[in-house]
């Protein structure tokens, strides 16, 4: 059995680029659908926020707004109410011992934009689960999270990996488009990162020896898929 983390932004809102505040939080299903398939593995998850906050899960990520039918989204809900335990009282991020873990989760919503993208916390445990080779996953917008991964000389940690991430595109067809503060895609490109994308809203999953990234929502299940056959060759 491996021990995994999973990193949820703690962010209920997101200040868009005219300066007003939109609520947010994790996608149901990049946490729900991810967190079955690692767990039905038989490893141990543990859930983990910045300061311990308990994690708001975005009501759009439920419903038809977000493109999730009655029944998915009634699913969605029972099993993140089977989780509501670890989900109500997650561990701080700042008193995690990365060395504890075989693998880093990191699942999207817009909320990493908000907060992890440029957590020391979690950068921290970033430098040193790549450091070690230990598995690192993201899934759509949680790839924003991998921004906080800088050495202490400032460079980042991903420059020229190959990844994949909510695209530019995606961002305009179906997220927050021109209002939202920055693109993950652009941003991540910025840094040096190598970006390898799929269509938009296709189930694209991209491995870069221990880094492991998931396009969007649709690629929650490959994703986790991935991170499970990364353990079983460690």
């Amino acid at each position: 059995m491996a021990k995994i983390l999973m990193v949820i932004s703690a962010s209920d809102t997101l200040v868009l680029a005219d300066g007003s505040a939109h609520p947010t939080g994790y996608w149901a299903e990049e946490v729900a659908a991810s967190h079955r398939v690692l767990v039905e593995a038989g490893h141990q998850v543990d859930i983990a926020t910045p300061g311990g906050v308990r994690p708001t899960v975005d009501p759009v990520s439920l419903d038809e707004r977000g493109g999730v039918d009655p029944a998915t989204g009634a699913a969605l809900r029972a099993y993140l109410e089977s989780v509501e335990a670890d989900l109500s009282a997650p561990l701080d991020l700042a008193a995690v011992r990365g060395t504890d873990y075989d693998a880093l989760f990191l699942p999207g919503g817009h909320a990493p934009m908000a907060d992890l993208a440029a957590s020391a916390e979690l950068g921290a445990l970033l430098v040193e689960a790549d450091g070690r080779g230990g598995t690192v996953a993201a899934l759509c917008h949680g790839v924003a999270a991998l921004l906080s991964a800088e050495r202490a000389d400032g460079t980042f940690v991903f420059e020229g990996r190959t990844l994949t991430g909510f695209t530019d595109e995606e961002e305009r067809q179906g997220g927050l488009g021109d209002a939202a503060p920055w693109l993950v895609e652009s941003r991540l490109a910025e840094r040096g990162a190598l970006l390898k994308t799929g269509s938009p809203w296709s189930d694209t999953v991209v491995v870069d020896g221990n880094l492991i990234t998931g396009q969007n929502p649709q690629s929650s299940v490959s994703a986790a898929e991935r991170v499970l056959t990364a353990l079983q060759g460690a």
